[in-house]
Parts: structure tokens; sequence; C-alpha cells
């Protein structure tokens, strides 16, 4: 009797929770053992993806290298996976709503990942949140081992570590979690490094080799120093650097369109590191190899071509993304200072994008509007004008398309009225702020004011929205979603 128990026991507890089956050394979770997964391990990352997802296929490569790399180093931490097109109410649970997202648990309590996806920024990551903010190195094996063994390390030389500067240290290496920071208190281990009581040295495998931070020490002042000497001088466009060039603290980027398979990189490099230099934690140098397919999106989001390389711009991009076009296109280092040496300065003018204008822009009932026309027909004060801000590959754009043609064919006798559409990937105004596609603002009669209509994309909708000038269709329970493709960028994305 008892060991039918015990095997009906066995049975039940087999169904409570379910194997968990590994690959690559990551742990494969589902809705059956993800409870089990967070008794048996302290620290689990957890990726949320889709098998369709071209940004999941990217780092499914770099999540097992580095889940295999934990594993050979003894770490506690572990790295999971969830297919969360199979396990929908594990994902709705955490609140899922892209891919491939990621939540890591730090005993039982969630927090979101905000580490890059290569594998060494992934465990850098896991372990800044799991460990003290600053390695202690006890011995010069020890030091070197550490800074030889990263890309980038800092190092702080404190002898007394609840000092001022040690504790402004530890608190920039607690709050930046993409580099390592180590911290050495021997005295002993201090002329061997060449280094003082209350210096911190960031050692790199590039460019100068290290840099020694100078100054008052503070919080703010390391974070700054970190950010500026921990890339390149030049850094270049890729899978990799992408998540430090667009999400670091430096907001402003000289970006260099080049060809490699043209030398452009030869003829071009040696002469830019000196602008460089002058505008280090300034403005940051990235250079984008336009040889490669997958950057023909970044030619385009700049309204350029191929054949428009070799060229440079600026953009800001706490700024709604603007873009600053050079009058001199040269990339010689003399007119690469001068250009970013006048975008400092606050002396260039924002450059906007524009189609040329169509002779027949307005043979059909839906105008076609571009940057240069855009004012004039928009803010013609004797009519209302509803203006689509479209982008050719928007899913939803393409689902409005044939509704608006009914909506410019509606109107296209009313003299009060004008129904037009723009390529807002193209074209650029700076009265208009559009961050998702499609974008409907009506400009209204006489007053000009714009008003944005967030109600159900439906001829009758917006037929009511023109003519109650712009009244109806306002804080709409049924806003439409902006187009999610998966591996299009919206209009904030490079």
């Amino acid at each position: 009797m008892r060991a039918v128990l015990a095997v009906a026991l066995v049975a039940c507890l087999s169904v409570v929770f379910a194997e968990i089956k590994t690959e690559d050394e990551v742990l494969v979770i589902t809705k059956d053992n993800f409870e089990e997964a967070l008794k048996e391990h302290e620290y689990i990352l957890f990726e949320f993806y889709a098998p369709w997802c071209g940004h999941c296929k990217a780092l499914a490569p770099e999540y097992a290298k580095a889940a295999k790399r934990l594993v050979e180093q003894g770490s506690k931490i572990k790295l999971a996976k969830v297919d969360a097109t199979q396990e929908g109410p594990l994902a709705e649970q955490h609140g899922v709503r892209g891919y491939p997202t990621l939540k890591f648990y730090r005993k039982g309590v969630a927090i979101d990942y905000t580490g890059g996806r290569q594998a060494d920024d992934i465990i850098t990551w896991v372990n800044k949140k799991t460990g003290p903010p600053a390695k202690p190195l006890a011995t010069a094996e020890e030091v070197k081992e550490f800074t030889e063994s990263n890309n980038v390390a800092i190092v702080g030389f404190f002898k007394d570590a609840e000092s001022e500067g040690a504790k402004a240290f530890l608190e920039t290496g607690n709050a930046i979690d993409d580099q390592v920071f180590g911290i050495v208190s021997d005295e002993a281990l201090f002329s061997e490094f060449e280094a003082e009581d209350g210096k911190v040295v960031l050692y790199k495998k590039f460019d100068e080799g290290k840099n020694v931070f100078e100054g008052e020490l503070t919080s703010k002042a390391l974070t700054d120093f970190v950010a500026a000497f921990s890339l390149p001088l030049v850094v270049d466009f890729n899978q990799e650097t992408a998540q430090k060039i667009f999400g670091g603290d430096i907001k402003s980027h000289l970006l260099l369109f080049l060809s490699k398979e043209a030398g452009h990189f030869d003829k071009y490099l040696e002469g830019i590191q000196e602008p460089a230099k002058k505008f280090r934690g300034q403005v940051l140098f990235v250079t984008i190899n336009a040889d490669e397919n997958d950057h023909e999106r970044i030619l385009e989001f700049f309204g350029m071509k191929k054949e428009d390389v070799p060229a440079m711009r600026i953009i800001k991009l706490e700024q709604d993304m603007a873009k600053f076009k050079p009058e001199n296109p040269d990339l010689d280092g003399a007119n690469v200072l001068e250009f970013v040496t006048a975008f400092v300065d606050g002396k260039l003018k924002r450059h906007l994008m524009s189609q040329d204008l169509p002779e027949d822009w307005d043979k059909e009932p839906v105008k076609v509007l571009v940057g240069t026309n855009f004012a004039e027909v928009a803010f013609d004060k004797s009519k209302h004008v509803l203006v689509e801000f479209y982008a050719p590959w928007c899913g939803h754009c393409k689902q409005l398309a044939p509704i608006y043609d009914k909506l410019g064919e509606k109107f296209k006798d009313n003299a009060d009225v004008v129904i037009a559409k723009m390529d807002a990937t193209i074209n650029e105004v700076e009265e208009a702020k559009i961050d998702s596609f499609p974008t409907l603002i009506l400009y209204k009669k006489e007053t000009n004011e714009a008003v944005s209509y967030n109600g159900e994309r439906t001829l009758e909708g917006l037929s009511k929205f023109i003519e109650s000038g712009g009244v109806y269709g306002q804080g709409a329970d049924e806003a439409q979603e902006e187009d999610e493709d998966d591996d299009v960028p919206r209009k904030d994305e490079l």
C-alpha cells in the first residue's frame, strides 16, 4: 500500500513540477516548470521570445554563449528562455509587449533587464546585479587578470574604502551596469600600477590603453568620464556597439557614412582622430559601413543613397532626432572640425528632408505633400486641412489607404476641406513631431490649430472628425496602435 502511495505521490509531483530541460546551457521554461526554476535558482534571467522574431534570432547565439560561460565559471546565475508564442499566460503575466523581452529574477523579485545583447554585456550586467558594485582586488595578479580579461575595466585605488572619493566610486559602479569596476585598497600595490590614493584609472584595449580621471571625485563626474572614455574615439556601428552608441549618455553623434570596398576607412579615419579628441564627451564620432545591406535603412532615414557616400551628418537624439547636414561634404579633418565646431556652438540650422514636389501633387482627391509645400497647403486659413503622416512600410498605413482614398473622394468638391498625405520617412517639417505611423492631424480653418485624431480609422469616424472641426474622436477609447513590425524601426529609431 505504501509503495502504491509513493508512486502516486511521485506522479503528482511530476505533474506539478515538470522537468527543466536545457538547450546550450539555457533553461527551457514553460508554465509547468517556471515556479520550480525560481525555487531552484536565486538568480535567473528569462528571455521571452518569438521563434519568428529577427531580433530574437540575432540574440540567440550570444545568449547561449553567455549561458555556457556562466556555467564554466561556476556561477549561480542561470539564463532561461520562454517561447512567448506557446506560453501566452506566462508572457502576459510579465507584461511582454514585444520581442525579445528580458526579465531578471533576483531572489524571487523581478526587474527589467537593461543591458546589451552581446555575451560580454549580458554577463557583466547579471554579475553587477548579483555582486558588489566593485570587485575587491587584493593582489597584483588579480588586478592584471581583471584589466586584461575585460575590454574596459575601471579600477579605483583607495586605501580608505569609507572615504568620500571611494563612496562616489562605488556609487558610480552601482549605477553603471555595462562596465566592470574593481577596487584596490592595499597601498603596497599603488606604485606598481603607477597610481596614488584616490585615483581612478580606466583600462581599455583600444586607443590610449588607459585614461586617468582628473578633477573632483563625484559620481556625476565619474559617470561622465566613463561615458566619454569607455568607447573608442571613433566607434564603428554594428550589432555589438549599436546599443552602447544610441543608448549611451552622449546624445549628439557625428555619423560618417563610408565604404570599405571603396577604401574610405583607410582614407579618412586618421584625419578625423583630432576632431574626435577635441569633442570627446560632447559628440560621439560613429562610422557606418554603407556596403552592408543592414545599413540601408539608416541611409534612408537621412534621405541618402549608397552613391552619396562618403558623407557625414550630425544627429541630436534628445531633440526629436534633429539632423544637421554640412555645406561642404568633404571629410578631411579640417572640414570635419569646422562642421562639428559650428554644431557645438549652435551655429547650424537643422536640416529638414524633402522630396521634390511632384508636378501632379494636387491631381488626385488626396493631395500629396512634401517638405517644401507643406506649410502653404496645411496652413491655408480658408480650409480645414487633414494630413496623414505615413510610412510606406507601415502595415496600419496600408490598411488605412483605401479608406483614406474614399475620404478624399467624399470631400473632393468641398471648397472648405483638403485631404492630404505626406511620406514622413523622407519629408520633415518643424511644425509636426511624428512619433508613430499613421499620424492624422487636422489643421483647422481660420486658426490653423493642429488637432490629432485618436478615433477609429473609418470613413464615418474621419468624416465626423472633419465636419466637427476636430471635436469628434478626441479621447476615443479605441485609439489605434502604432505599427509594430518587429524588424522595422519606428520614426524615433535608426
